[in-house]
Order: structure tokens, then C-alpha cells, then sequence
């Protein structure tokens, strides 16, 4: 069965199946290639008649995942120049003023993989349980965030703002409430979104947010974002300007930014690459004073964003996605952990010590697994708690703790392993073949009741599957998901936890020092 309903570029044509209806492949900017190219996001094109929206738009244009990560992680398909396209599901479409929350989903991919229609994506499901659920593209790797000398930054988050204001103009023919809409995402995703939340331009498109595996820190500041660019542009033999780059085909980008992310993860001198040391990333969003004003951790420690509802947090694995597939955790010895360690900032013996005590019979490689997934997420969510817990916000964090039975259980929780729970679609690879269905029915239940009052689930409401969740602040409190019946926990982990207090702790008087990253 086919439903049509009004956009503000056009009408478009939906198709139902059941209870919910998916309209896919709907712009909500123009193609930012020829002209506007390394530009910001225009509006759409208006067309006239009906436009079907039965398929997904193109992803944006990306190098795909190292074939170590086939079968783990999903593949983006058809990239394309029309890629600014948003996919909604909803139960009540036509339905004015139908007022159910809606949410907007923010994909990962260390900002240069994803896309918005990935299977695990699909928002059925979540449809079915009473939201309006919407999932978007945006310009990932050079194309979306190089700082332009001639050009603005950030073009991937303004990107995702301009969805967000077409949720705001549009949502409400799809039965949704533009006054309560509530964005997640997860990894790049959630790093994303910390970034809206402090971001002027955004202000007012959304009232919630929940950030899995994603904080305030992943940025750059100016002057490595002027290295980055200008050593980027060198790789693709061109200048380092808007004007420069946007004659350079965007395969050659992106094999560019491949070459550059290989450097990074050589060099000699990590500290020059920032957020970026190791190669993981290459672009992040940048601190330009414009577009993002400051570090995003240190706006939040400022107090901005403090009337946003926040839900986070992070795997208990996190890194273990990373070093298990590529083989790299045999090879690492002590002494590289040991240098490992004293390059995060912490005591080298002291902090083995913590780790081990933790993780018994662990191997030099799984201890900086531990390190680097406390490094990377979890200190940094839980400082994004302690940042809005000082101006009175509430912050709900849960650990995810579900070993993922890919590679034989060796990656244990990884990153990504939440991500099909959330969604309901079981299929991804790290779910498993027997994934139990009751834990994604759980935490569909608490991202639900969150987006629907700004209180996860556990409200003592008639039904409810989860115990009384409360917030973080106070007494450290966190809600553990996955490792057998939902429960909360009292400063779970705080011997590590203390290993990190004077580390990745938000900058006094904010995070833009004249000579930042030069």
C-alpha cells in the first residue's frame, strides 16, 4: 500500500508494510558536488507531481572498510553525489499534529564510512513501538571535514543540521512532534551529536540526545586541522583551499585521506595528529571559533547545552573491535604497552597494575585494549556526566556489557556490539545467531521512554523491564545492560577510574589557546 503526504520541497510517495510506513531516499539538501561543492548544504530542489520514495538515496562517497572488518562491520552502498537524503519510518503518517516523539539517528564510521541506510539502521521497529524514526546521510571524510582556508568548516555537521531543520519543517506530516525530537547515534555519530549540542547553528532543533560510544574530546583544533588539510591536499597533489581541493576528483580525496590516516598511524611523533594519533581517524570536527566555537567537552563544562536531556554510554570492549581483527594484540609486548601507557599520560607500572587486577591472566595486548577503550570512551563520556552534573543536568549513562560472539568471543563488547539492540534488527554480524530478543526489547524500552519524557526506562511504570534507572551525578551510578538481568551499578570500574583523574579533564576557560595545535 502506497501513502503520499507533503514535504516542503515536494510530495512524496511512501510505501506501507504492516503497521509502518517508510519513506526512503527523501533530499533534504541538494547534491553538494559541481558548484556547490565543498560548500554548504542548499535546500533541495523543489519537484513537482510525486516523488516515490521507496529506495535509499545514495551514500556519500567513501573508501569502504579494511577487508580485516568484512563480515563485521556493514558496508555503505551506491556512493553518489545526491547524497543528502534522509529515510523516515512512522506508524502514523498523514497524521497532523499526531505529536509522537521523534528520533533521529546519527550514523558512525570514524567519519569517513556509513551511511544512514545501513540494514541495522532500518527503523522499523522502532516505529512499531510509537516513535517517528528518522535516519540521515552526510559528507563524511575531506569532502565533510577539512578546515578551508576559502571555505567553512564542519560542512558533515552542518550537513546534519540542515536535516535536523528538515525534521523541524517536514516532521509533523509524518505524524511526529518537531518539539520533541531526540538525536542518536553512536561512535562518529555520537561524537557528532556532543558537537550539536554546543553548536550555536543548532540551537532549538532538538531537545534530547543519546550518545553511544561518542563524547566531547574527538575534535581538532585549528592549527592541526591546517595541518591535516594542508598535508591532505600535498597527498592529492593539489592546494590547500576550498577552491584547490574542490578540482580534485573525490576518489583522489578520499585515497588521499587513506594516505594520510597510513602516515599518521607511523609517526614518529603521534602528538602532532592530536585526536588522530594512531590513524584511526584522520578528520574530526574542527574548533574553528565559528561553526564549533569551542572543544565540545569544554562548552559542556561551561554549561552549555545544560537544557538538553542526555543518555550515555559506552561498551565494555570498546577497543577490542579494533586490535582483535587485524591481529594486533599478540604482537603487542610489554614494553610497548609500557610505552603505550606513558603515552596516554598515566604511570606506566601503576596503571598495569589497576588494569591487571581487573582483567586476570590478561595479555599485554588485552591490557591496552582496556587502556586505550577507557581512553578513547569511557573517560570521556564520564566526563561529559561530571561537566553537566556541575550545572545541575541529569545524565543517564549505561554500559553495554553483551560479549559479541563474532571471532569465537574474543572481541568480547565491543564497539558497534549495541547497535542492532537498539534498532531491534538482530541480523547485524556482531549480534550473533541466537541474540537474545528480551534485551533489545529492554533497551528499545529505555531509548523509547527516553525520547517520550527524557527519563530512560525503569520508571516503575506498569511493564517496565528494567529496574529504577537513576542518574549518574552523586553517587557515579551507572545501568549495566547485557550481562544477564539489567542492573545498576555504584562507580562500577572507579579503581580505573581514578587512574584518569587528572587526565582528559575539560580545559579552564575553555579549549582556544592562540597557538592551539600549532
Amino acid at each position: 500500500m502506497h501513502v503520499t503526504i507533503p514535504t516542503t520541497a515536494g510530495r512524496i510517495r511512501g510505501r506501507r508494510e504492516g503497521e509502518v510506513t517508510a519513506f526512503l531516499g527523501v533530499p533534504y539538501a541538494a547534491p553538494p558536488f559541481g558548484p556547490r561543492r565543498l560548500r554548504p548544504p542548499e535546500p533541495p530542489e523543489p519537484w513537482t507531481g510525486v516523488r516515490d520514495a521507496f529506495v535509499p538515496g545514495p551514500s556519500a562517497p567513501q573508501p569502504g572498510y579494511l577487508p580485516a572488518m568484512a563480515g563485521l562491520l556493514e558496508e555503505a552502498a551506491n556512493p553518489g553525489e545526491d547524497c543528502l537524503s534522509v529515510n523516515v519510518w512512522t506508524p502514523a503518517p498523514g497524521r497532523a499534529g499526531g505529536g509522537l516523539p521523534v528520533m533521529v539517528w546519527i550514523h558512525g564510521g570514524a567519519f569517513r564510512n556509513g551511511a544512514g541506510s545501513l540494514p541495522s539502521y532500518d527503523g522499523a521497529r522502532l516505529a512499531a513501538d510509537g516513535v517517528v524514526c528518522v535516519t540521515l546521510n552526510y559528507r563524511l571524510g575531506p569532502e565533510g571535514f577539512l578546515l578551508l582556508p576559502d571555505g567553512t568548516s564542519n560542512l558533515g555537521l552542518l550537513d546534519q543540521i540542515a536535516a535536523l531543520e528538515w525534521v523541524r519543517d517536514n516532521i509533523a506530516g509524518f505524524g511526529g512532534d518537531p518539539d520533541n525530537v531526540t538525536v542518536f547515534g553512536q561512535s562518529a555519530g555520537a561524537i557528532s551529536i556532543t558537537a550539536l549540542m554546543t553548536m550555536p547553528r543548532a540551537r532549538g532543533l532538538f531537545r534530547r540526545a543519546i550518545t553511544q560510544s561518542g563524547a566531547g574530546h574527538h575534535t581538532h583544533p585549528e592549527g592541526i586541522a591546517r595541518r591535516l588539510t594542508e598535508r591532505l591536499a600535498a597527498l592529492a597533489g593539489a592546494e590547500p583551499t576550498r577552491e584547490g581541493l574542490a578540482a580534485v576528483p573525490p576518489e583522489r580525496l578520499i585515497a588521499a585521506d587513506g594516505a594520510l590516516g597510513r602516515e599518521i598511524a607511523q609517526a614518529a611523533d603521534p602528538g602532532q595528529w592530536g585526536e588522530s594519533a594512531g590513524g584511526g581517524t584522520t578528520v574530526l570536527p574542527v574548533v574553528d571559533g565559528d561553526t564549533l566555537p569551542e572543544r565540545p567537552i569544554d562548552a559542556l563544562a561551561g554549561g552549555v547545552g545544560r537544557d538538553i536531556d542526555l543518555l550515555t554510554g559506552t561498551t565494555s570492549d570498546e577497543f577490542r573491535l579494533f586490535l582483535v581483527p587485524l591481529g594486533i594484540g599478540p604482537r603487542i609486548t610489554d614494553e610497548v604497552l609500557h610505552g603505550f601507557l606513558a603515552g596516554l599520560g598515566l604511570d606506566p607500572a601503576g596503571a598495569r597494575d589497576v588494569y591487571e587486577a581487573e582483567h586476570p591472566g590478561a595479555t599485554p595486548g588485552d591490557l591496552l585494549s582496556a587502556a586505550m577503550s577507557d581512553h578513547a570512551y569511557r573517560i570521556p563520556a564520564l566526563r561529559v556526566a561530571e561537566a553537566r552534573a556541575a550545572h545541575g543536568a541529569e545524565t543517564f549513562v549505561y554500559e553495554f556489557a553483551r560479549p559479541s560472539p563474532a571471532f569465537d568471543g574474543a572481541l568480547g563488547a565491543c564497539h558497534v556490539a549495541e547497535v542492532g539492540f537498539v534498532f531491534g534488527n538482530l541480523s547485524h554480524p556482531l549480534a550473533g545467531p541466537d541474540a537474545p530478543r528480551e534485551l533489545s526489547d529492554g533497551m528499545r524500552e529505555a531509548w523509547i521512554s527516553f525520547a517520550r519524557t527524557g527519563r530512560p526506562g525503569g520508571t516503575g511504570a506498569p511493564g517496565d523491564t528494567l529496574p529504577p534507572w537513576p542518574s549518574y551525578a552523586g553517587r557515579r551510578l551507572v545501568m549495566r545492560l547485557g550481562d544477564g538481568a539489567a542492573q545498576v551499578y555504584e562507580d562500577p570500574g572507579s579503581d580505573r577510574r581514578k587512574l584518569w583523574e587528572r587526565l582528559r579533564q575539560p580545559l579552564p576557560g575553555g579549549s582556544r589557546p592562540a597557538d592551539a595545535g600549532a
